[in-house]
């Protein structure tokens, strides 16, 4: 069950909710669906040097309100507000709508799986040791207070001619407790000698019931 079901999905409604929040009739749909989508890949695209945890979209009648997580806001802003200025306008063009866009700042990054994930994708993407990488961003989650660890890398590892898993993990991460706080993300790294390489991360950040809403 905790392999075949995503970490994040199943705990639905207990410890975490969607992170776009609207409402649109079955014809519209669709649309609103698409959107999204194109809004998030747009986000991602433009704030990859940010170190992105997670894209929040709410949706009113005529506006639309993303909220961009990252550990580096500054990146993100960009000098006097010019990068995030600009990706607001690419936005508004992009949904035809009004568009808010805020950039909040990840208190503990070493504790975000995504952020984790797309680190070590970004040094295998550098033709770094895969084995080193894992190893020191399994060290950095655990001091910064995980409770358990598990970080996969599948692909053709330091140009082998077979591909294979590389496999690490620390502590203990529940795979079928709900109220486990259990981040997941997984992240792909585009090498020119080895083709695609996947990276899994699971962290486990101790137990809660509540979700967090913004103010």
């Amino acid at each position: 069950m905790g392999r075949k079901v995503n970490p994040k999905a199943i705990r639905m409604g207990i410890n975490r909710t969607w992170d776009s929040v609207w409402y649109a009739s079955k014809k519209d749909y669709p649309k609103n669906l698409e959107l999204d989508l194109l809004i998030k890949e747009k986000v991602t695209k433009t704030m990859k040097d940010a170190g992105l945890d997670s894209i929040k979209i709410n949706k009113s009648l005529n506006k639309i309100e993303v909220i961009a997580y990252v550990a580096r806001p500054g990146v993100a802003i960009g000098r006097g507000g010019e990068g995030i200025d600009a990706l607001q306008k690419e936005l508004r063009r992009l949904s035809k709508s009004d568009v808010e866009l805020k950039v909040r700042e990840v208190k503990k990054s070493d504790l975000s799986a995504r952020i984790v994930a797309r680190s070590i994708a970004d040094g295998i993407e550098r033709r770094q040791p895969s084995k080193l990488l894992v190893q020191s961003a399994k060290e950095k989650v655990m001091q910064s207070g995980a409770k358990g660890l598990r970080i996969w890398v599948a692909g053709r590892i330091n140009n082998a001619s077979q591909a294979r898993t590389v496999k690490a993990s620390a502590g203990s991460v529940p795979a079928q407790t709900l109220k486990a706080d259990v981040d997941y993300a997984n992240e792909i790294a585009t090498t020119a000698d080895a083709g695609l390489m996947g990276i899994k991360v699971w962290i486990y950040r101790g137990d809660k019931t509540d979700i967090d809403r913004e103010e």
